[in-house]
């Protein structure tokens, strides 16, 4: 359930499905300013907020990323008939949590370089930042995309993550990054299963969260590198350098 998607953070993923911001009407070029919230609808807002911040709540103190509705209604201080009429199912809610997808994409609009190489490294580090600031609810949400019977891993691992990912992947391709003959979507699957390994060293305890954007950054540099056109090893064995240095650093603390 990311706040990724998406990875959105479980590597983010673009827009949550039926969660996104509509966008602001345009008129003449000008953006038309949004008509304030009746009070009914900001009820309803505030009861929505309410029940999101209690779901969240409870995955965090439950370590369990399965919702129990009238434990989630009880928390939020509504009736149990309320979360089914704001959002219509379980599911959504799940949608609701997961959704740290406006505010990945606003860190990433201002992560600063338009270099694809150093876009990659910092969609990731931004992933990575969700993790680290509430590691007992991400690591909740993790274990549960380990579980092949439940439902968080297909929130989580979408389609529209895959795909804002593997662009990041095929804008370094086309940069000339890479080795001409690498396969981008093959690559792609390489550096994800390369990121859940880590996820689940982190997970179980065998990394800590100040091990884990270094680790993340080793796994993907060590593998760029392969990947890379000769001209782009150099820059990526530095970051294999710098990232190694912080991981050792890490584990002595």
């Amino acid at each position: 359930m990311s706040r990724a998607t998406a990875d959105a953070p479980a590597g983010s993923s673009g827009e949550a499905e039926g969660l996104a911001e509509p966008s602001p009407l345009k008129t003449g070029g000008m953006v038309a300013a949004k008509p304030p919230l009746s009070r009914r609808e900001a009820g309803k807002a505030e009861r929505r907020g309410r029940i999101i911040q209690a779901a969240r709540d409870l995955i965090r103190e439950t370590g369990n990323a399965g919702l129990s509705m009238r434990a989630l209604a009880s928390r939020a201080g509504v009736s149990l008939a309320t979360p089914y009429n704001l959002f219509g199912s379980k599911r959504a809610i799940a949608l609701a949590v997961l959704n740290d997808v406006r505010e990945f994409q606003n860190r990433f609009a201002h992560a600063g370089s338009s270099e694809p190489l150093e876009r990659l490294f910092a969609a990731l580090d931004i992933a990575v930042g969700f993790y680290i600031e509430d590691p007992p609810f991400y690591r909740t949400l993790w274990a549960a995309v380990f579980d092949p019977s439940d439902d968080v891993r297909r929130e989580i691992y979408n389609g529209k993550r895959d795909e804002f990912w593997q662009s990041l992947v095929a804008a370094t391709a086309k940069a000339g990054v890479l080795a001409p003959n690498v396969d981008v979507e093959l690559l792609f699957r390489a550096l994800d299963r390369s990121f859940a390994s880590v996820m689940l060293a982190w997970v179980v305890g065998e990394l800590t969260s100040e091990q884990l954007a270094p680790t993340v950054r080793y796994s993907y540099a060590l593998a760029l590198k392969g990947a890379a056109a000769p001209g782009w090893r150099g820059r990526l064995d530095a970051k294999l350098l710098e990232n190694q240095t912080l991981i050792l650093a890490a584990a002595r603390a």
